[in-house]
């Protein structure tokens, strides 16, 4: 089945579609029949299956007609070349010749809990780098994620957040170095689209450029873009550091094919095999295919066998865990062990996709070389296909070997040709090798792959699973039976609490959003009739008033202490800001906080509770929005200080609970899985970010809660982040 790019991609998909379409008449003065559709350019188009409603004859293509596509395309590409002024000087350079082997890119989100260790403090590269050793064999490149979905909670811009990323500068420098140790190049992205947040104050070429050159990292993905600027290019060469290019959408044009050397590929999946439009323009270009939410990813990683490119093995998307499974995992495994080990073939010139082949639904490209020739093959059939599959000219000293099972093959001569027989399994892949000698690398990747075909991709479990997660416990306070100080009791109720999350994306998957205890995995919309005990709850967020007596009672220091209390100075906050709620605090320093007062923070339903009733209102004070209830929105650039938790008494719960919803978001409760860590907000801030609709997302309904994505202090504290806390009552 055919599954597009959701929600955050479909839009600029579809205003590339119809830029492509806008051309149309440009490109048909092209003398060719076979005009590509986006990034791609269809495959002869007969030898496909019949419809079921008979509205085509079963036929196979023959090799003229295999020929005649192939010349076609051939010319279109050489014309296209002529038209665009093509220049192919940039991968030609030593210092991005990486980029020509890079098969297996991640995005990796900087909240992987394989990734950073907050507990110790310390990036874990090496344990992210394992697990994905095991289980799908490694990658080349990662896109080291630090930006959305959390931008815009505050006015951090992409680059603030760079540099509250732990340990600064020199730490993220450190964490690539880890990466470069392990043979594997990292890439940072880029978000044109952050034009609400701070302002840099210098281009973003330029500050990418030094931004990146400063950690030693070696490229950029360009977010949403179809094409990076060729400013990024002579910015980065500028200061003597090439980075390389990589949108995130195919280039807007072919021009640009010749200073972005990598890109992204979302592509529609058809029984023939298409051919990457830029690739096929130039054959060193690496492009990687990406199908974030399929569960099944056979129809990408045939296709990116099938051109000799690579794979987006992308699993943590936006703190929602989508793991490839096992039969994917070891189809990746093994068509990148033969893609890396010849990787300068998969860049030929000579390249010739859609070689003929004797089998129906059996496909392959021939890559030639000087003294070698591979072939990457396909099988697109849901059953296994054996026997004669590949004609070559007869060559008395030619030998020839079946990577994919690891043997030589013995052909059997016929005429002037050869025969070439070996079997491929159901939505298979084979790989042939022409060589007239062996070497210890070619022995070794037999070697390797005869071990790993002993058990059939069939053999593997192609069945997905979503991954549990746990609340974060929050253990119980002394029962309070009169009223502390500043608190309002909240009586014990049969509650319906009925939530959904906001994320942008991620659609009604499992998976997306929370899993509370009484659900069997993680989604979007949640309802539970809970049984809640009376209890206390801090009629206004915890003030810098507040805040600052803990310290001066505890001198409490956290051990990551970026952006702790940012906004004050030294021990103190600035002057008149007293009754403000606090911010610039971790969830765990709203923990210490709680503690000292003998408080604890609320469960998200308890918060609920005190701002709606049991009435199910939308707001804390009705089911109209109310702007003389809330602070007025902050647009800025730069994000304005929340107002005085007491200036608003028209947003007061039916309780007499105050300040719930648009000055601050305020903490609830954490949850976990095996991968990713979060904190449920409550109640919205004042800041609104504009230009972007990829910024975090506001939460003012009752009905609605934020997803946070922790993973360290230092990044994790935000300007529009407080807390209140709640003391349990009895009964």
């Amino acid at each position: 089945m055919i599954r597009l790019p959701q929600s955050r991609f479909v839009l600029n998909i579809l205003l590339s579609l119809a830029l492509t379409m806008s051309f149309a008449s440009f490109l048909s003065a092209q003398d060719t029949d076979s005009s590509p559709k986006w990034e791609q350019i269809p495959g002869p188009n007969c030898a496909t299956p019949p419809e079921w409603d008979a509205r085509s004859a079963p036929a196979t293509c023959d090799k003229e007609e295999i020929q005649q596509w192939l010349h076609d395309i051939s010319h279109w590409r050489a014309e296209r070349r002529v038209r665009v002024g093509y220049d192919d000087a940039q991968y030609k350079r030593p210092e991005l010749a990486w980029t020509q082997s890079s098969f297996v890119q991640p995005q990796m989100m900087i909240h992987d809990r394989y990734f950073y260790d907050p507990v110790k403090g310390a990036y874990t590269v090496g344990r992210y780098l394992d697990d994905v050793d095991k289980r799908y064999g490694g990658i080349d490149s990662v896109l080291v994620w630090h930006t959305y979905s959390n931008i815009g909670i505050d006015s951090r811009s992409q680059y603030d957040l760079f540099r509250d990323l732990p340990g600064g500068t020199q730490g993220v420098k450190q964490m690539v170095d880890d990466f470069h140790r392990r043979g594997v190049r990292v890439l940072f992205p880029v978000m044109l689209w952050d034009r609400g947040t701070h302002a840099e104050g210098v281009p973003d070429a330029e500050a990418m450029a030094h931004e990146l050159a400063a950690v030693g990292a070696d490229g950029i993905n360009g977010d949403t873009l179809d094409g990076i600027p060729r400013s990024f290019r002579e910015a980065s060469d500028k200061i003597g550091h090439a980075l390389a290019l990589e949108p995130e959408l195919g280039p807007a044009s072919d021009e640009m094919v010749a200073y972005n050397n990598l890109t992204w590929g979302y592509w529609h999946y058809d029984f023939v095999p298409s051919v990457s439009r830029y690739k096929w323009l130039e054959p060193r270009h690496m492009v990687n295919l990406s199908n974030r939410w399929a569960h099944d990813h056979i129809d990408a990683l045939q296709e990116a066998f099938f051109n000799g490119i690579g794979f987006e093995s992308w699993e943590n998307i936006w703190g929602i865990w989508n793991q490839i499974t096992p039969r994917d995992g070891e189809a990746l495994r093994r068509i990148a062990a033969i893609e890396r080990a010849y990787a300068p073939l998969l860049a030929s010139q000579q390249w010739e996709p859609h070689v003929f082949m004797q089998r129906f639904g059996v496909f392959a490209s021939k890559w030639p070389g000087q003294t070698e020739t591979l072939w990457t093959i396909v099988n697109r059939n849901h059953y296994p296909v054996s026997g004669r599959q590949l004609l070559v000219p007869y060559k008395a000293e030619a030998r020839y070997f079946d990577l994919w099972h690891g043997v030589e093959l013995h052909p059997q001569p016929e005429g002037e040709q050869s025969v070439l027989s070996f079997e491929i399994e159901e939505d298979g892949f084979g790989a042939i090798l022409e060589t007239t000698t062996t070497d210890p690398a070619l022995d070794k990747l037999l070697a390797t792959m005869q071990a790993l075909s002993q058990h059939p991709l069939g053999s593997f479990s192609r069945e997905w699973h979503t991954l549990p997660q746990q609340m974060v416990t929050i253990a119980p306070t002394k029962a309070a039976d009169t009223a502390p100080a500043g608190m309002i009791k909240i009586p014990a109720a049969s509650f319906v609490f009925r939530v959904n999350g906001i994320e942008i994306e991620g659609t009604n998957d499992e998976g997306v959003d929370l899993q509370y205890s009484w659900e069997n995995s993680a989604r979007r919309y949640h309802e539970q009739k809970i049984e809640i005990k009376s209890f206390w709850i801090d009629q206004y967020p915890v003030t810098n008033a507040e805040f600052k007596r803990f310290l001066d009672a505890t001198h409490y220091h956290p051990a990551d202490d970026h952006n702790f209390l940012k906004d004050w100075t030294g021990n103190q906050f600035p002057a008149g800001w007293d009754q403000k709620p606090v911010t610039w605090v971790s969830l765990d320093d709203a923990r210490a906080y709680a503690q000292w007062a003998g408080k604890r923070l609320p469960h998200e339903w308890e918060w609920q509770y005190a701002a709606q009733g049991l009435d199910g209102r939308t707001y804390p004070w009705g089911n109209s929005w109310s702007t003389d209830a809330v602070p007025v929105p902050d647009k800025g650039r730069d994000m304005a200080p929340a107002s005085d938790v007491t200036a608003r008494p028209q947003g007061a719960s039916p309780f007499g609970v105050r300040d719930l919803v648009g000055n601050v978001w305020q903490w609830t409760d954490e949850y976990t899985d095996d991968h990713t860590r979060a904190g449920v907000l409550r109640g919205g801030s004042h800041y609104q970010p504009q230009g972007s609709k990829w910024y975090f997302p506001q939460a003012y309904k009752l009905s609605q809660h934020g997803k946070y994505l922790l993973m360290a202090p230092s990044i994790d504290r935000s300007g529009a982040i407080g807390f209140r806390c709640v003391v349990d009552g009895r009964g």
